[in-house]
């Protein structure tokens, strides 16, 4: 992300590491005691992944590590930690700080105690078998450096283990004994600016670790006279025909011995079996490639276009009659293509155009894995209607790719900006060699992954010559066949060329006319990161982590909000609550201003994904993709989010609903224009679309109902919006797109001024386009009490799941505007999260009825019953059961 000033030091309280202060845990704790036993594996073919480990400072373990990775070493008083654990995950998990979520409890950590390095030690047994070597693997690397000892024998050193993202693999066979073995890896300090690191920039406060240890797994993995490495599968889809792929299966077979060998390699691809004879003289490695024609594949699609089936590739070797070791990856057929379409970059997938409307992937603050919780992300994304994530410098681990994989979201990963990852000058021949490893580390891991789409090799700046070399003969050693850009930027290297890409902002508020200009972030191009800043909670969200004096202070839009960001561009409200007061009326309440948050954020949200999609077959300046910035919060925080740290979803996520829905009636706010979008492949026959604008009290002003048929994968127009006269200065919209049979297939609602909103483009900067004026909205406050009847039924939904069905009818005289229903733990319950709405913030007229369908987890609820919560703009809050 754009960066043109440094980020402030982190204030710190010296709070020392022996201090344990009681409240609550920010995570799950560790496994008690002094960890899991672990008894490496010797069968080949068998990983055996360390489950947690032993952590202490260095300041306080002073020995060496010959003698810390002895079996008798005593590691009396050191904690257990998760076995992914950074420092500070690590002392999260054992309760050594109050909730560092919580208002500014984060400031307690004491930064000094990450000045030096960080032991993590493992007591496991092995029983060593001749023949069978056994290899010390790191999935990741140890972050900033890493030390490795294995029985009091240094097995690599901080020149050899560097970074976040180089693999390293060490046959440590002959350290190996029979009964107690003990593996120390000792963790350098950590400082983005000097090493190719993880740097969280300025989404969140920063980790006072800067995320210094263990991150991804450590396994060890046995093999006899010949290890399989690096399976992976390419597939060739004969465009554009669908009716045969071929597949390209290749392994490295790789002999570990002092002699010839001869090895017998099996392949199981797709169901068929592929058998192939390999010579393999001392040492050598051997790539082994199986190819074979697969008829009628089941063909894997983005889940807004079809189907995600997945094959499997397992592959086998043996030497004489024995097994010697095992691989296998799944893969999904399909092809991902990309070129410069206008002025932006259009990416294909098995030969269709793919409009990128995606959002950027934050992990979390401290680098923990919870699958779960990774899970109900995605399951949030892909219910929004979300087609991409973009990871900028976070390449998670492997359960997102999986996960992404069976729900069809695309996934874009690259490096990051404002680190040293971008300061190109200063690399030396180590950082050349580590930024290599690191793309060539990450490129082998993922490449399997159906759901990938592209590298980015760089994020604000685009690397010279040399370096891009560097990158794309590591990306070529990885045999990476998707596309690679040089920048999320409009910045080309030499080999790459353009990118196809903007970053022109806004990271801050601005109205929703500016998504449909083409001037700056607007729908032009491929806008690769782009939001409009604040995306405020509800209240019930907001007191998790803000007290109520913080919470108070948000009415103050010059005040610094410790949960906005360290940077001094994003840390108040300023350009966000000006343009609130301006168009809806400064807030008289707390309520009142989380209340216009929720508007605020719906409308602008909603118009940005619009745009892009109503832009998308423009004929001289198309919008190719735009990724809204950003998806989720590292850490919970007041900006840049769809849905918040605990998962609730508010007006920001129904707003990006509303416009990413499959098949949407839209209106444009620049020319009035209306269109229908359809992301699916089939186009939508006869379907009717009504228009009916209404006045502020209620009164029908027009109503209009026009025939479509409604193209595949883009936008239809549908002519422009009524005009009559007589508006009250702020009005409503609604559209009602309907099938060939009457049924309502999408329904939105817009409120509208006769003032509209103008921008000041001369004045822009980097992050924000300053408005010369703004539609008056303010009317909304005069509305008339609504009344809305509810209904609600529940039903199983599947294993663990139920589904809670509300029917919201609006029973009184004045429209119901922007109703929410939210779902509860019993009568006055804590929210149910997280939970999928089918449809949320409703606005209904009299004697409407509108049905909206929640799904959540059935243990969420305990022993509560559901209860449903509904209020509005103008409709009391009351319960329901």
């Amino acid at each position: 992300m754009l960066r043109n000033r440094p980020l402030p030091v982190l204030v710190v309280a010296a709070v020392g590491l022996a201090l344990l202060v009681p409240g609550t845990s920010a995570n799950a704790g560790p496994v008690p005691g002094t960890g899991a036993a672990l008894a490496v594996a010797a069968r080949p073919g068998t990983a055996s992944t360390v489950p947690d480990w032993r952590m202490q400072s260095s300041a306080r373990a002073t020995q060496s590590g010959q003698v810390i990775s002895g079996p008798a070493y005593s590691d009396s008083g050191w904690l257990t930690v998760p076995a992914r654990s950074t420092v500070m995950a690590g002392l999260i998990a054992n309760n050594r700080y109050p909730d560092v979520r919580y208002s500014e409890n984060l400031k307690q950590v004491n930064a000094g105690d990450f000045k030096v390095g960080w032991w993590y030690r493992k007591v496991f047994s092995a029983d060593p078998q001749p023949g069978v070597n056994t290899f010390l693997k790191l999935k990741g690397g140890i972050i900033a450096r890493g030390e490795i000892w294995l029985n009091g024998t240094k097995v690599a050193g901080t020149d050899k283990v560097v970074g976040a993202y180089p693999t390293h693999e060490f046959d440590v066979t002959p350290l190996l004994r029979k009964g107690d073995n003990a593996l120390a890896i000792k963790a350098s300090p950590a400082d983005p600016q000097s090493d190719l690191l993880i740097h969280f920039i300025d989404w969140a406060q920063l980790p006072p670790d800067r995320n210094q240890g263990i991150f991804r797994d450590v396994t060890f993995e046995p093999s006899g006279p010949v290890s399989l490495r690096n399976p992976r599968v390419d597939t060739d889809l004969p465009l554009p025909s669908l009716t045969s792929a071929k597949i390209t299966t290749k392994v490295d077979a790789r002999n570990n011995t002092g002699q010839p060998v001869t090895a017998d390699v099996t392949a199981t691809v797709a169901g068929q079996v592929l058998r192939q004879q390999v010579q393999l003289s001392a040492n050598q490695t051997r790539t082994v490639t199986f190819e074979q024609t697969l008829q009628n594949p089941q063909v894997w699609w983005p889940f807004q276009m079809g189907a995600q089936p997945l094959y499997q590739a397992a592959v086998a070797v043996n030497v004489g009659t024995a097994e010697s070791d095992t691989a296998s990856t799944t893969f999904g057929v399909r092809e991902v293509g990309s070129g410069i379409r206008g002025s932006g970059r259009q990416f294909t997938v098995n030969g269709k155009p793919f409009l990128v409307r995606g959002g950027g992937w934050a992990s979390d603050l401290f680098l923990r894995t919870d699958v779960r919780y990774i899970e109900d992300q995605l399951d949030l994304v892909k219910a929004m209607g979300m087609n991409t994530i973009r990871l900028e410098g976070k390449p998670e681990n492997d359960e997102l790719y999986d996960l992404a994989d069976r729900r069809g979201i695309m996934v874009l990963t690259g490096w990051e900006c404002c680190s040293k990852w971008e300061d190109y000058d200063s690399f030396d021949a180590e950082d050349n060699r580590v930024a290599g490893e690191s793309a060539e580390s990450e490129a082998r891991r993922v490449r399997n992954h159906p759901s990938m789409i592209g590298f980015m090799i760089g994020s604000d700046a685009a690397p010279g010559a040399d370096l891009e070399k560097i990158y794309l003969d590591a990306l070529k050693r990885a045999e990476w066949n998707l596309p690679v850009i040089s920048s999320a930027k409009n910045i080309g290297s030499p080999q790459l060329g353009s990118p196809g890409m903007k970053m022109d902002g806004p990271y801050w508020w601005e109205p929703p006319v500016y998504w449909h200009n083409k001037q700056l972030g607007g729908a032009a191009g491929f806008a690769s990161e782009i939001g409009p800043g604040a995306t405020v909670p509800e209240l019930d969200e907001l007191r998790k982590f803000l007290s109520q004096a913080e919470i108070d202070k948000l009415t103050n839009y010059n005040a610094t909000q410790y949960h906005l960001s360290p940077s001094s561009t994003f840390n108040k409200l300023t350009f966000w609550g000006t343009a609130l007061d301006n168009r809806y009326g400064k807030p008289s309440t707390v309520e009142d201003f989380v209340r216009k948050a929720q508007l605020a954020n719906y409308e602008t949200n909603r118009a940005q994904f619009e745009a892009f999609g109503d832009n998308f077959n423009d004929a001289t300046n198309p919008s190719t993709g735009v990724i809204y910035w950003m998806l989720n919060n590292a850490w919970p925080t007041l900006y840049w989010h769809l849905y918040d740290y605990y998962l609730a979803t508010a007006g920001s996520y129904f707003g990006a609903k509303a416009g990413l829905r499959p098949l949407h009636a839209q209106y444009s706010y620049d020319d009035r224009s209306l269109s229908v979008m359809n992301t699916g492949l089939q186009p939508a026959n006869n379907h009717r679309l009504q228009i009916t604008l209404f006045n502020l009290d209620g009164t029908q002003k027009a109503d209009e109902t026009r025939t479509v048929t409604v193209a595949p994968n883009g936008p239809t127009k549908a002519g422009t919006l009524p005009q009559p006269s007589g508006l009250s200065t702020t009005y409503f919209v609604r559209l009602l797109l309907k099938d060939a049979a009457g049924n309502v297939v999408d329904r939105n609602v817009y409120w509208l001024s006769t003032k509209a909103d103008t921008l000041n483009y001369g004045s822009s900067t980097w992050y924000h386009t300053p408005q010369s004026g703004y539609a008056d909205l303010k009317g909304l406050n005069t509305l008339k009490p609504g009344t809305v009847t509810s209904t609600v039924s529940t039903a199983p939904a599947g294993e663990d799941r139920q589904a809670t069905t509300v029917t919201l009818k609006n029973t009184g005289s004045t429209v119901a505007f922007f109703v929410r229903a939210s779902l509860r733990k019993g009568q006055g319950g804590a929210e149910v999260l997280p939970t999928q709405w089918s449809d949320n913030y409703v606005t209904l007229w009299p004697g409407e009825t509108v049905t909206l369908r929640a799904e959540y987890r059935s243990s969420s609820l305990g022993s509560a019953q559901p209860v449903v919560e509904v209020s509005g703009h103008n409709v009391a809050k009351r319960s329901v059961s």
